[in-house]
């Protein structure tokens, strides 16, 4: 788990701390579900979507470069199994 600091404004802070209070959950707690609600609209996207795609291909991309880089430099070096992916038919 990872802490996090954030700065709100003294009202935004303050109705935070009400929603919670009248939601019966602690501050923590709201502030984590407002997050993960927003994450899930966010993934729902069609053009957050595309870009991941996109970035997706560029990582690709650069790691086959360095793959080849790292080769070229030294030829007798057996190139690792991506992650996930096995190496049997």
């Amino acid at each position: 788990m990872k802490t996090l600091a954030i700065r709100l404004e003294d009202e935004q802070h303050a109705r935070l701390s009400i929603l919670a209070k009248l939601a019966g959950t602690s501050v923590t707690d709201t502030i984590r579900d407002a997050i993960e609600a927003h994450l899930a609209t966010l993934s729902a996207n069609p053009e957050i979507s595309a870009k991941a795609a996109a970035l997706t291909e560029e990582i690709e991309r650069e790691a086959a470069e360095q793959r080849s880089a790292i080769a070229a430099l030294f030829p007798d070096t057996k190139p690792a199994t991506p992650r996930g992916r096995s190496t049997k038919s």
